[in-house]
Parts: structure tokens; sequence; C-alpha cells
């Protein structure tokens, strides 16, 4: 019987550090081919782009394949089963496939999906690794607003529905077989105890927890766990079991091109004042900055905006400023284009 090629799903909330860890993994391969699957939110491939061209030996780009088209979750039959099957069609096959999910999915739907007839005698889910963005959890970031939330839990012990932030931490924790709580540089040793300890609280029994700084995990430890869990998924708790429903309906996503030229600075003080006044949960993109060779690529969380030059301009590239935004039901799109296009 040929073996079955091991596939390791990545999820976790926005901005935890995802693509930090795949590029990290990508680095210290030593020799695995490694086939990626990147399922963006929004029609501009950020994460997908990141890893293209990254200079890093064996990652080639045709083993970078895009799912633009919204929710891995939601598209299964339409894009992410014919993506395997083509994947899988290749004479030369992978040795490990990774699925890096929208920070927007529930990792649950896709795992059933390896249970299509056609995938499931070739592929296994090694495991669903959960990436926690240590510094956010400690912040309550994950819900709305924690402390209100915490408020009515208090005074009503019936409570039944809670933030969707916070439903959407539980469905990616609920479905690990291992949580890497990443920027645990960013927190004091008491600070990471209480997120470990509150990350712990929601896990199954023997689920693995593993601290990282700027997404460096060992590959050892991240892969090969034989975890099969399309193989038990009764045990991988969902408050979406039997119910078509998803979490990101609570969510609005566009993305946009800043037409205006501006200076770095000024670009991120527009950004920083559309997520002050818009509650933006999430931004990610390039920009173009005037005089500058390099494309700046931009990663907020909240109100942490990270920024640097990732690499030169391509030859016969569009040097442009494209951005993908995510936010709560009923962002204000309008508005948020206006504040950034001056």
């Amino acid at each position: 019987m040929t073996q079955k090629i091991p596939a390791t799903v990545i999820t976790g909330f926005l901005g935890a550090g995802k693509t930090s860890i795949i590029r990290h993994l990508l680095e210290n391969a030593n020799g695995r081919r490694i086939a990626l699957i990147i399922n963006e939110f929004g029609d501009v491939g950020i994460d997908g782009e990141i890893l293209k061209g990254c200079g890093i030996e064996g990652c080639e780009d045709e083993d970078i394949l895009e799912l633009a088209n919204g929710c891995i979750c939601c598209t299964v039959a339409d894009d992410f089963v014919p993506t395997m099957e083509a994947l899988l069609g290749r004479d030369q096959k992978p040795d490990q496939i990774v699925i890096e999910t929208s920070g927007l999915a529930m990792p649950k739907p896709l795992v059933k999906a390896f249970n299509w007839p056609d995938i499931r005698t070739r592929v296994t889910v090694d495991a669903v690794v959960t990436v926690v963005d240590g510094r956010a959890v400690a912040d309550g970031l994950f819900a709305a607003d924690p402390e209100a939330v915490q408020a009515q839990r208090e005074e009503d012990d019936a409570l039944e529905h809670e933030s969707p932030l916070e439903e959407l931490f539980e469905e990616q924790l609920g479905c690990a077989d291992m949580v890497v709580i990443n920027k645990s540089d960013l927190l004091g040793d008491g600070a990471l105890d209480r997120v470990a300890s509150e990350v712990a609280g929601q896990l199954r029994p023997s689920v693995k927890v593993v601290t990282a700084a700027r997404g460096a995990v060992d590959p050892n430890v991240l892969l090969g766990l034989g975890a099969a869990a399309e193989d038990d998924l009764d045990a991988r708790p969902s408050h979406h079991d039997g119910v078509d429903d998803h979490d990101h309906d609570d969510f609005d996503t566009f993305s946009m091109e800043v037409t205006d030229t501006l200076s770095a600075d000024e670009l991120l003080r527009r950004l920083r004042a559309a997520i002050v006044e818009h509650d933006v949960l999430r931004v990610k993109g390039f920009a173009h900055v005037p005089g500058k060779d390099m494309r700046l690529l931009i990663q907020a969380v909240g109100e942490r905006v990270q920024h640097y030059y990732d690499r030169d301009w391509r030859d016969r590239e569009n040097r442009c400023t494209r951005l993908v935004v995510i936010g709560r039901k009923g962002l204000d799109e309008g508005s948020v284009r206006r504040m950034l296009n001056g």
C-alpha cells in the first residue's frame, strides 16, 4: 500500500504569525519537498506573495498554490479538492503538504474535506497546528469586548451566544493537535504563564503546546505528529457541528489600492488613524515608497503595525500600494478608503 502524504493544516487568528512559521519551516526543510496551499480572504494574495520569490533554496513558485476566493471551508468542492487533485497528479509528489488557512477560517470543515474519496487514500492530516498570538491573547483581542463578555457570563449562567471572535478562537483551539503560542518574546514570564493557562483550558487532552518567537518552530517538532485528524473528527468540538454556519459571516473584508504617492511615514500615519477610527482588526499588504527600490511589507493587528522592506521590486512589476483590510461586519469601507487615499 502506498504511504499517504502527510498534510499539516496551520490555522490561527488574524496576524498570529502563520506565514512566519511557514517561512521558518521552509528555511529549515533539510531537503524535504514541501508544497504549500495558501488560503487568502480577499483577492490580493499577500501571504502567497510573501513566500513566492523568497529566495529560500528548494522553495519554488510552482510549489505555492493560492486559493483567494474566500474562506477555504466554504469552497471545498469548488477550489480545495481540485487544487489537491492537481497537486497529487504531479509526477514528482511532495514529501509534505502545508496548508495555511485564512485567519477567518474554521479548521474542522477543511479537515472533513480530507475524507473525500480521491483524497483520503493518498493524503492524511498529520496535524492541525493552531498559532496563537500570545500578545493579542494577553490583551484580550480575540474577543470583541472581553470585559463585557465576562460580565454577561457572571450575570447569566444560561448565556449561549458569545462574541464571534472568541467563538472563532475556541474553534481553532478545539480542533488543534498542537498549539504554538507565538510572539512569546513580547510577553513577560507572568503574562506568558497566564496565556498558556488560558489556552490549555480549552484544549483536548494530550494536545501539545509550544512557545515561539517570530515563528521559529523546529520542523522536527512541527511535523510528524501522525494525528490522522480526519479519522477523529467527533473528538474535535465545534460550535457549528451539524450547522451550515461560518464565523467569517461576522466579518467584512476588502482589498484596495492606495493611489496617492505617499512617504512611508505618511502612509503609516493614515493607516493607524483608519485602524483606530474604524476598529480595523487586520491589515496586510505591500507599498511602493517613492525613492525606494524595495517593496514595503505592511502587516497590522489592531493598532500594532509592523513594516519592513522585504525585497527589491522586480523588472516590469507594477509598483503600487495594495492592501487587504479586515474588520467586523458593518465596516465602513468607503470611509477607510477615503482616509487612506486622502
